[in-house]
């Protein structure tokens, strides 16, 4: 529970003024199976522009991760941003933990806004969210962005030393973490830059408000991620971790996408250069015409 002098919960109320601000309202589904959806959506929805889907990763709510960029892309873009499952307000009382169930809830919850055709960006394991949803749903689905979204993870990865982690249990220790030691090693690994000295107050508070409800349900969520995980099981789409998955993503989709490397960020891009993120959404998301362009070598550029 929030405390009355918490500083990330005091934080969360000026996001929702930020978000209110920017166009957006608060909306709460009953999909009447259990499940609970929590979106932000346009306070008027404009026929004129496209429809913009903005999608989380592991870690805080949507307001948090998508702040620094609803001001710029509302004022081009119809915007939906979600919480995900088992984050902010969205819930649901059934078993199912895929990015698949995820991408089907997020849709069903698009449809009772009358959204026919979209374009997706996910972070992280938004992107495999978003991932999902262009393989399930191509004829919504225009355009997909991936940031730092390790689709084409294989559960032999972790064996073979590519991650920092040696094992599951350890990732989710890192990605929830439940001690101010434990959250200081994801901002580590999370940011090219990372913030240094912060009191342990400040982070045992936002542990408190942000990394202890629904933590068993979002294990289960990074589980679900890894286990008897394929890269030949993955689809390819013609929408469109560690660095190598990005070219191994780049080449799984040849010629259907873009590949952008910003450098001097972390996974935590959307944080640490937002600016930059922004310029190249803008860039993909408003060119109406074909995603690759080969340069002197004849190599495609691809956004993830």
């Amino acid at each position: 529970m929030a405390k009355c002098c918490s500083f990330t919960a005091s934080r969360n109320r000026c996001f929702k003024y930020s978000f209110s601000n920017s166009g957006l309202k608060s909306s709460t589904t009953d999909l009447s199976d259990g499940t609970i959806m929590h979106f932000w959506i346009p306070k008027i929805h404009k026929e004129k522009k496209p429809n913009l889907l903005l999608i989380h990763g592991i870690g805080a709510n949507a307001m948090w991760q998508w702040d620094k960029f609803i001001t710029p892309l509302s004022s081009r873009f119809n915007l939906y941003i979600p919480d995900l499952l088992f984050f902010g307000e969205s819930y649901t009382t059934r078993p199912e933990r895929t990015e698949l169930f995820q991408g089907q809830c997020v849709m069903r919850t698009m449809e009772t806004y009358g959204v026919k055709k979209m374009i997706v960006v996910g972070l992280s394991y938004g992107g495999f969210v978003g991932y999902s949803m262009a393989i399930q749903f191509p004829e919504v689905v225009e355009k997909l962005v991936l940031g730092c979204s390790g689709v084409c993870l294989e559960e032999k990865d972790m064996e073979n030393g590519m991650f920092q982690v040696k094992s599951v249990d350890e990732a989710v220790s890192i990605l929830l973490p439940q001690s101010p030691e434990k959250l200081r090693q994801l901002m580590k690994l999370s940011f090219y830059k990372p913030t240094k000295n912060v009191p342990a107050c400040f982070l045992n508070d936002f542990i408190d408000v942000m990394c202890t409800v629904n933590h068993q349900e979002r294990k289960e969520l990074i589980e679900a991620l890894y286990n008897n995980r394929k890269f030949t099981d993955l689809p390819k789409i013609t929408q469109i971790f560690p660095l190598e998955l990005a070219h191994r993503l780049k080449r799984h989709l040849s010629e259907n996408a873009q590949l952008v490397i910003i450098k001097d960020a972390g996974h935590a891009i959307n944080m640490e250069k937002p600016k930059e993120l922004y310029k190249h959404l803008k860039l993909f998301l408003l060119d109406s015409r074909p995603h690759t362009k080969p340069d002197r070598n004849g190599d495609s550029h691809k956004l993830d």
